[in-house]
């Protein structure tokens, strides 16, 4: 099949990512220059394995520290400054560079996808900016002038492409424009498929064993074996290899990759069963008060167990389809269990994740005669929700979360799974 490239919506899209967000901010606050200092933000400097969430371009190249690593693995060197995060601040910054994106496109031109990355339909403002990239380079020179901060910038027709842009070459280089004519040479040649903005690990996975390997040998796989195996999603991932994309700015990049998850590395090593039960209780609150926030339900649930390093790492992640879609907690707290009693051995547990998925409206559960309680449960939920978000997330919580087990006080107090 030949892609009309030429009938496609002609937009011009930025991709904007901040370099070393976190540790730039950080640095800034210090009175430090982000480009030249020794910076690593970890989540807790009183905890040794406390990973480190953003470091300096500095600490990197010459240190080789990195987002990652653990707080023991910096060097003692009196030149690297180690700090806690402080995600409201980053918040607020971030805040404020939608304010300053704002000085050269509409409001509703701007999409912030995450805390330090951004996209920009800036298709009609030539006139007032000049090309692409004069206005790219614009963008950059104001922000280190405004903010001292820098920034990578990837410009595509679409969201994809100015996304895989902007990983692929906008990052090394500071600006890169990529355009349908580039598809073949730059992006078919990606491998492993995960590198692929939209395609993580699972999903390769299943691509591999098709014999799939490349975004290449995706664009030349045929479109009917690929909607035998993934359905909608198989369409996507075909048009997406040919670098189509026709979303609308903000929307996901797959649809029908919509889902609702809760994923932590646990402060400790967990090795008694009732206690990692307590903190899937507590994971499964969040995920079902998540899908309720955006009234949605979802079918399939996801549990995903990664053991302690102690142990040589390793886990397994599970799924399970319910016949109904469900947003209660106890009955995606009742599917974990099962899958987690199914798959767990004993080992000794490090982090947990679990997800919501096949995703439909909150208005289409089904009622059932096996639990008629269903809408009052759904509604307590509602109440649950309703009471947290009017006087705080630890207003209202499950017994569990006052045992040594409980994770979900601690984390009341966090922003972004951090300190503030």
């Amino acid at each position: 099949m030949r892609i009309d490239y030429p009938s496609l919506p002609a937009r011009t899209i930025f991709c904007i990512d901040m370099k070393s967000f976190y540790a730039s901010c950080s640095a800034l606050l210090l009175g430090l220059d982000p480009l030249t200092a020794y910076l690593a933000v970890v989540g807790d400097t009183e905890r040794d394995g406390s990973i480190v969430l953003a470091a300096t371009p500095r600490l990197k190249s010459d240190f080789g520290i990195k987002t990652g690593n653990r707080l023991f693995e910096i060097p003692k060197d009196p030149r690297i400054k180690i700090v806690n995060a402080q995600m409201s601040t980053y918040l607020q910054v971030s805040t404020r560079l939608t304010s300053f994106f704002n000085q050269y496109v509409p409001l509703e031109s701007i999409h912030t996808y995450s805390v330090d990355e951004s996209f920009l339909d800036v298709k009609g403002t030539t006139r007032l900016w000049g090309s692409a990239w004069q206005l790219a380079q614009r963008i950059r020179e104001d922000m280190l002038a405004e903010f001292g901060l820098s920034c990578s910038i990837g410009i595509g027709p679409n969201m994809l492409l100015s996304k895989v842009c902007l990983d692929l070459e906008a990052k090394k280089a500071g600006i890169a424009e990529w355009g349908y004519s580039d598809v073949k040479k730059k992006l078919w040649p990606v491998s492993p498929l995960r590198e692929m903005w939209g395609i993580g690990s699972r999903m390769e996975k299943r691509l591999n064993k098709l014999g799939i390997f490349s975004i290449g040998q995706l664009a030349e796989a045929p479109l009917s074996l690929l909607e035998k195996n993934f359905g909608i999603m198989g369409n996507q991932l075909y048009y997406h290899a040919h670098g189509v994309d026709l979303s609308d700015l903000g929307a996901p990049i797959v649809e029908g990759q919509i889902s609702f998850g809760k994923s932590q590395i646990l402060l400790r090593d967990y090795q008694d069963l009732e206690e990692i039960k307590h903190v899937i209780l507590e994971m499964c609150e969040e995920v079902a008060r998540r899908a309720r926030t955006a009234t949605k339900a979802g079918r399939t649930i996801s549990l995903g167990i990664g053991y302690s390093k102690d142990e040589a790492g390793g886990g397994f992640h599970r799924s399970t389809t319910l016949q109904t879609a469900t947003n209660i907690t106890l009955e995606i707290y009742d599917a974990c269990l099962q899958l987690f009693g199914r798959y767990y051995r004993g080992e000794t547990v490090r982090s947990i994740s679990i997800a919501l998925s096949n995703v439909v409206s909150d208005d289409q559960i089904q009622l059932s005669f096996l639990n008629p309680n269903k809408p009052r449960q759904r509604d307590l939920g509602y109440i649950m929700d309703f009471i947290r978000e009017k006087h705080g997330s630890d207003k209202l919580l499950r017994a569990v979360s006052y045992t040594k087990a409980g994770t979900a006080k601690h984390r009341s107090k966090l922003v972004g799974g951090h300190k503030a």
